[in-house]
């Protein structure tokens, strides 16, 4: 795809001016530079990777795993040096080198490390090579400051030793030359002074011949001679000869340190590049922050839908100003190929144009837009525009015949492939021959496929968009009552320019207004009322279907609250059934059990409850597991049902073998069960008949005496006996005594004496 995106439509959308934005993020002087540069890309594959990468450092900010800092400074001029033979560097540009490389090489690791995260970032750092060396090598003889280190070389390690000798001498022969003249008293309060780097006695001038030395300078008034002790004056001298060695030996090791890293030059290059290219992509995402911006959807068919759509300068400027920015939604597609929007001046047709132009034109630039993530749009080869009174002096052009130009261009580009966005489309000559003009034009475009906006007052273009298959009509909706524009877009219907009342908006006397409605054939101005007639009524039903689905939200959300309570009170039911089947299960297993001791306690027959006891145990586990497999079978036939696909034969006999396998396991573990527990049944058996039989026997044996508690051997009464008379017994029962002999009675519980 050729890039055919000219300066002149880069001009009319301003695009400049979001470069200048995005330029006050960077953090060095060739990301502002690569800004400055961008344009729209024609390389798909190139551009997508671009939007990628700005799109992941957007990411970055959100998540854990923020991208390192990559600030740097400009290493050109070193990169410059290093390609004449035989220059040095010196120890600043190679602390920069330094940094570049290590900065590099942390964030190739970087990428690595996660390149999950930054799968795009990642592939644009593979190309790089990562190397340590330069860093290492550089900071090896260079210190932080700038400075070669004294083991740098062994020769210059012996010299900074010799030179750190000589000035502990120089000093020593100063302080002692300072001493014994200060004891002379020829030297001023001040003792000593520097001149040309070097420590000087403060002579009074008066004593300056008594003091050996060379004079090295005197105070303004001539009261101080500045003399040089003649002892520190030869070391002085090898201290300088010594500084000469010490130069030499740096200029050497910086031109061996030079040779070593000059085959590296075209590496630190594209070091320098990257970043450069990464402060930029960085810029971007920033940038992408401060307008809310995302990256739309990028499709193969050709459309643009841009919901929630903002022009970025104005948002800015109107968040600035504390004003509300009102977006815009528009859709350009194969059965919308062109839309003409109309409606009053100063109504927002041009800033919408702008909007969907400037916003492709980033988009194509790899700049996120501030659109709704759920945006979608294609890649254009051509996006063509005109914009604005562009009078030409220099080629002595009128408005129109530079506009003529502009068609002429226009027709000539035209495809398919192309956006097309015409502000004011036909002005600037008569209205009827402008306005045929523009028609035909506007066909021409239409039958070459291209995709585009305009704007106009020209009745017969809303004319002619309401007769075209694929051209739609639209406008900016206007408050006739308030007489103030409402910046939103409504496809589906021309809108009316509302010249009076925007007249009447600004101060034009009525009596005028009047004149000039007189003035107006009365045709036009029919179409005019019927247009605004028709807009209100669209208004009006714009704001009946918004009160709808307001209305349809809130029963809905009515609607789900009732089902969550009607879930819950069934839940509940639910659960009251259950705790009632408990208790009813509870009572009917307490009349059982009644019934059953009542039974024993008229027999006496143990082994007939013991064997009744278990046979009801039985059935009752036995529907037990009936009404699980029962409950099992009814969660089967509602998953079933749930899915709507009855049981297949198979699926049945394989639920049949299942709960058959089911009933076997229970009643073997049943018979386990009861062979485990019937020895211990028979020992504690055991125990009972002899605890029976020595109760019988001392029963027996037993003399009944007054106060025991007795019952009749048949009976289950108890008694209190209260009178013994020979054979027979007065046994208390409460409410009314019997007599019984006493053979026919049990002992319960022994009397208290």
């Amino acid at each position: 795809m050729g890039n055919k995106i000219t300066d002149k439509t880069l001009i009319d959308l301003e695009f400049s001016t979001v470069l200048d934005t995005i330029e006050e993020y960077c953090i060095s002087d060739l990301g502002r530079s690569k800004v400055k540069q961008i344009r729209p890309i024609s390389r798909v594959l190139e551009l997508k990777s671009e939007l990628n990468q700005v799109n992941e450092y957007l990411a970055s900010f959100e998540n854990e795993n923020r991208i390192p800092s990559h600030y740097f400074e400009e290493i050109s001029k070193e990169i410059s040096l290093l390609g004449i033979e035989d220059s040095f560097l010196e120890g600043a540009s190679f602390i920069k080198i330094a940094a570049i490389s290590e900065n590099v090489n942390n964030l190739l690791l970087f990428f690595k490390k996660f390149k999950e995260y930054y799968p795009t970032l990642f592939a644009e750092s593979e190309d790089i090579e990562f190397n340590n060396f330069i860093g290492k090598h550089i900071k090896s003889l260079i210190s932080p400051f700038g400075e070669l280190v004294d083991d740098a070389s062994p020769a210059l390690q012996h010299i900074r030793k010799e030179m750190n000798k000589i000035r502990g001498q120089l000093g020593g022969s100063f302080n002692k030359a300072l001493a014994h003249y200060a004891a002379l008293d020829y030297l001023d309060d001040i003792r000593e002074s520097v001149v040309d780097n070097q420590r000087v006695l403060a002579v009074q001038a008066m004593y300056r011949r008594k003091v050996n030395g060379a004079i090295m300078g005197n105070s303004k008034t001539g009261s101080i001679v500045f003399i040089a002790p003649e002892a520190t004056l030869q070391l002085s001298r090898e201290l300088q000869n010594i500084k000469y060695e010490e130069q030499e030996e740096i200029v050497k090791i910086l031109k061996n340190l030079t040779n070593s890293i000059r085959p590296y030059a075209p590496l630190l290059k594209k070091y320098q590049d990257y970043l450069a290219h990464l402060d930029s992509v960085g810029a971007r995402a920033k940038y992408a922050v401060s307008i809310r911006a995302c990256l739309p959807k990028i499709v193969s068919d050709k459309i643009i839908y841009f919901k929630e759509a903002y022009h970025p300068i104005l948002w800015l400027e109107n968040t600035h100003k504390g004003l509300v920015t009102i977006p815009q939604t528009l859709e350009l597609n194969k059965t919308q190929q062109i839309i003409v929007i109309s409606g009053p001046n100063a109504g927002g047709k041009s800033i919408t144009l702008k909007t969907i132009g400037l916003l492709q034109v980033m988009l194509q630039s790899a700049i996120l837009i501030p659109v709704h993530e759920r945006s979608e749009v294609s890649i254009f080869d051509k996006i063509l525009t005109d914009i604005g009174d562009n009078q030409s002096i220099e080629n002595q052009l009128s408005t129109y015949s530079y506009r003529l130009k502009n068609m002429r261009n226009f027709l000539k580009r035209c495809n398919d492939n192309t956006l097309f966005l015409i502000d004011e489309f036909g002005t600037g000559s008569d209205p009827e021959l402008g306005g045929a003009l523009a028609e035909v034009f506007l066909e021409e475009f239409y039958e070459k496929g291209a995709f585009g906006i305009i704007t106009t007052h020209y009745s017969n273009l809303k004319v002619l968009a309401s007769e075209l298959e694929h051209v739609t009509n639209a406008n900016m909706q206007f408050d006739q009552k308030s007489l103030e524009p409402l910046f939103k877009l409504h496809t589906g219907q021309a809108g009316s320019s509302f010249t009076f009342e925007v007249a009447q908006k600004n101060g034009i006397p009525f009596s005028l207004i009047n004149r000039a409605k007189k003035k107006v054939e009365k045709e036009k101005i029919r179409l005019d009322k019927t247009i605004a007639k028709l807009q209100r009524e669209r208004n009006e039903l714009q704001k009946k279907a918004d009160n709808l689905v307001k209305e349809q939200n809130s029963a809905r959300a009515g609607a789900k609250k009732l089902m969550q309570q009607q879930e819950k009170i069934q839940d509940k039911i639910e659960s009251f059934q259950e705790l009632y089947d408990n208790n009813q299960k509870m009572l009917s297993y307490g009349r059982k059990t009644n019934e059953l001791l009542n039974k024993f306690f008229q027999t006496r027959n143990k082994k007939e409850l013991r064997e009744e006891f278990t046979k009801w145990s039985l059935i009752e586990q036995t529907k037990n597991e009936l009404a699980k497999n029962e409950k099992i079978k009814a969660e089967l036939h509602k998953k079933n049902d749930q899915k709507e696909k009855p049981l297949s034969k198979r699926e049945r006999t394989k639920i049949n073998k299942e709960l058959k396998q089911r009933q076997r396991l229970k009643e073997a573990e049943l018979k386990k069960t009861e062979q485990e527990i019937l020895p211990e049944v028979k020992k504690i058996r055991v125990k009972k008949e002899k605890v029976k039989r020595e109760k019988a026997i001392f029963i027996k044996d037993y003399q009944f005496q007054v106060n025991d508690t007795v019952r009749l051997k048949e009976g289950n009464a108890k008694g209190t006996v209260e009178k013994i008379e020979k054979n027979t017994a007065t046994i208390n029962y409460g409410m009314f005594t019997a007599k019984t002999d006493l053979t026919q009675l049990e002992l319960v519980k022994k009397g208290k004496k």
